[in-house]
C-alpha cells in the first residue's frame, strides 16, 4: 500500500477555514435580542432627551419608587464615559442586528469578525454586571428598559461564545464543549436566575407589599 506525501502543518488541510458560518440558532439570537436592544436604548436615548429639556417630564418607565428609570438616566452611572450610556446601545445592537441577518442570509464571516464581535460581547457583558450592580446596591432602582439591555446582552455574549466554542473559533477540551453544547439553556437559565434571585430579595419590601 502506498501513502500520499505528509502534509506539512499549516497547510489548507490542517488550517482552521477563515470564515465561519452562523448556524440558524446564532443568527435568531443575534437579529431579535439585537433589535430588543436597539428599541430600549432608542426609549431610553428620547426619554434622556425629553428630561434635558424638561426636568418636570415623567418618563414612562416612572412606575414606582423603586421601577424607575428617569434617577437612573440622570445619575453619573448614567453616563459613565461623559455621554449617556444608552448611545453605546444605539450603535452596538445596531451592528449586531446587520450582523445577524447577515448570518441568516447564509453570509460566512471571517473568524476575525466573530472573535471580535464575541470579544465586544464580553465587554459588555461585564459592563452590564457593573450596571446592574450599581442600580440594585448604589441606585437603588429598578430600569426596566435598562433590564432589557441586560437579558439581551447577556443572551448575545452566551450564544455568541457558544457559537465559536462549536466552529472551533475558540479552542477548548472536547469535554467543555460537549458540556457546554448540551447544557447552554440551562447555563443561560441559571445565570438568569441568580440575577432574578438579586432582584427580588433586593426588593423584597416593595414586591410583598404588591402581593
Amino acid at each position: 500500500m502506498t501513502h500520499g506525501p505528509a502534509l506539512a502543518p499549516g497547510t489548507a488541510a490542517t488550517r482552521r477555514p477563515h470564515t465561519v458560518a452562523a448556524g440558524p440558532r446564532t443568527g435568531w439570537v443575534l437579529v431579535p435580542a439585537g433589535i430588543a436592544g436597539w428599541l430600549a436604548s432608542f426609549q431610553l436615548t428620547v426619554d434622556d432627551w425629553r428630561l434635558l429639556r424638561d426636568p418636570a417630564y415623567q418618563p414612562p418607565c416612572n412606575i414606582s419608587p423603586v421601577v424607575s428609570c428617569g434617577s437612573v438616566m440622570s445619575s453619573p452611572q448614567g453616563s459613565l464615559f461623559g455621554f449617556p450610556n444608552m448611545l453605546l446601545g444605539l450603535g452596538a445592537f445596531a451592528a449586531v442586528t446587520a450582523l445577524g441577518i447577515a448570518a441568516l442570509s447564509g453570509a460566512r464571516l471571517h473568524r476575525r469578525l466573530w472573535l471580535t464581535l464575541d470579544a465586544g460581547a464580553l465587554v459588555g457583558v461585564v459592563f452590564v454586571h457593573w450596571l446592574i450592580g450599581q442600580s440594585l446596591y448604589e441606585l437603588n432602582k429598578l430600569c426596566p428598559y435598562c433590564a432589557i439591555v441586560w437579558v439581551v446582552t447577556i443572551a448575545l455574549f452566551w450564544y455568541i461564545t457558544v457559537h465559536c466554542l462549536e466552529g472551533g473559533i475558540i479552542p477548548v477540551p472536547q469535554g467543555v464543549l460537549y458540556i457546554v453544547r448540551d447544557t447552554h439553556w440551562m447555563l443561560l437559565g441559571a445565570w438568569y436566575g441568580v440575577i432574578g434571585l438579586l432582584v427580588l430579595t433586593r426588593f423584597w419590601p416593595y414586591w410583598s407589599s404588591l402581593l
